[in-house]
């Protein structure tokens, strides 16, 4: 069942919870990413899921490949394990000084169909690239992350130097005003949020919304950039659900 929201951030999209989406968050928040089904079933009594509607779910997202079970306990299949480095890298990017580079993928695959073209504007969005033009893809050369070899496929990576200056072509590449407001909309919500399911919500959107930060060197970002206080507060609220679930 879903529990509904008390309160809404707006430009924040606050989801209602689910089974499934209370299920996944929790998992892919703690390390290792398992739960023994009794910690589940203590675990989501406080966001209104019954202990039959949970084990209904856990059934459906085994025969999904969502979840992997083993002697009553759940864990993350290798497609979300895989989803959760990504988010743990949302949370907690490795960075390195910025000289002025910035990395360049160029699309040289032909014929891909719809779907594929897709999955590969999916794929270099999630590694934090931005779309100048079609098939020109760019960012600062400030991360410390590997390419997937398989990417080497369909296109060239460069290391270039743009003539424009760094913080306009920043600013055009990324809409860093309108990521500020929402995270600082986030966080007023978050602070506020005293319902331990408000504060889920709220969390499971702030997960989603530091997906989408670019995580550019200071040196490109408005003042008083919003990302690291929002990376904190995620880490705290994850540390109190890790000591909450397995104490449940």
């Amino acid at each position: 069942m879903n529990h509904p929201v008390r309160s809404a951030a707006p430009g924040a999209e606050l989801r209602p919870l689910s089974a499934r989406s209370v299920v996944l968050s929790l998992l892919l928040g703690v390390h290792p990413p398992e739960l023994h089904v009794k910690d589940l079933v203590g675990a989501v009594e406080a966001f209104g899921v019954a202990g039959s509607t949970l084990r209904a779910a856990l059934s459906r997202m085994v025969a999904a490949g969502d979840l992997r079970r083993t002697d009553g306990v759940y864990g993350l299949s290798d497609r979300l394990l895989e989803r959760q480095r990504r988010q743990d890298a949302a949370v907690e990017p490795r960075t390195r000084a910025w000289g002025g580079d910035w990395e360049m993928a160029v699309i040289t695959a032909t014929g891909r169909g719809p779907a594929e073209r897709a999955d590969l504007r999916a794929r270099l969005t999630a590694l934090r690239l931005a779309e100048l033009r079609e098939g020109v893809w760019l960012r600062p050369a400030n991360l410390l992350r590997p390419l997937p070899a398989d990417l080497a496929e369909v296109a060239q990576h460069y290391t270039a130097r743009p003539e424009q200056p760094a913080r306009d072509l920043a600013a055009r590449l990324w809409p860093l005003e309108g990521w500020s407001a929402t995270a600082r909309t986030l966080l007023a919500h978050v602070g506020e949020a005293r319902v331990r399911a408000d504060r889920f919500t709220a969390f499971a959107a702030v997960v989603r919304h530091l997906l989408a930060d670019p995580v550019l060197p200071p040196e490109l970002l408005p003042a008083d950039w919003p990302g690291e206080p929002l990376r904190a507060a995620y880490a705290d609220y994850r540390r109190e659900v890790t000591g909450q679930v397995h104490g449940a």
